[in-house]
């Protein structure tokens, strides 16, 4: 906690929450004037939003359009979150610290944070008129997410095998690269299975 976010403070301004998050060791999510602490991220977590924003970052280099990872805040009117990833292609009003333009969002699911990826910032981030895509992808089981705009928003689900095309920028994703190193059951059986039917090394 910082001077700017005190504990039995009800309302505070989207000015003192931005000079506030300057300050503060932890980062904070706001909404409608007040202020919520960001839970720390498990390895899990921190593999799966490595591993799409390396793709993504990979993908873009030498183009127009620009990835950010999780310390770069989204605004929504009188919100502002940090996604695990997103891509911003034209910023028409371009501000340091945060974007209210990206074409894409990644989301990485927690049983801590699920409510609130599936609810408040859902309802949210389909407001951004330039977003095309919002991702969610769960941690603790192998299913990613996928809503897009020209689909009417309607969710598309991917497992492992699959092949993800995220057409706000035109790059295929395998979901075994989305959970690399991530240890879950449904990531164990996968392999246990493809080992067990792969041809036996010469």
């Amino acid at each position: 906690m910082n001077a700017y976010f005190q504990p039995n403070q009800s309302w505070i301004s989207e000015e003192d929450y931005l000079q506030g998050e300057l300050l503060s060791e932890i980062k904070h999510e706001y909404i409608d004037g007040q202020v919520y602490a960001m839970a720390g991220a498990s390895k899990n977590h921190e593999r799966i939003a490595g591993n799409v924003f390396g793709e993504i970052r990979a993908h873009l280099k030498g183009k127009p359009c620009e990835p950010f990872a999780s310390d770069i805040k989204v605004k929504v009117g009188t919100q502002f979150f940090y996604p695990d990833a997103m891509v911003v292609c034209h910023d028409p009003d371009p501000h340091e610290y945060y974007t209210q333009s990206p074409v894409l969002i990644v989301e990485v699911l927690s049983r801590h944070t699920r409510k609130t990826d599936e609810t408040t910032k859902r309802r949210a981030y389909l407001e951004i008129p330039s977003l095309l895509e919002y991702v969610l992808i769960e941690q603790d089981i192998v299913d990613v997410e996928v809503c897009r705009r020209v689909e009417g928003w309607v969710s598309k689900h991917y497992f492992m095998g699959d092949q993800i095309l995220l057409q706000s920028i035109g790059l295929t994703l395998a979901v075994e690269e989305i959970y690399a190193r991530v240890v879950n059951e449904d990531v164990r059986l996968f392999l246990e299975e493809r080992a067990a039917t792969s041809p036996p090394t010469p």
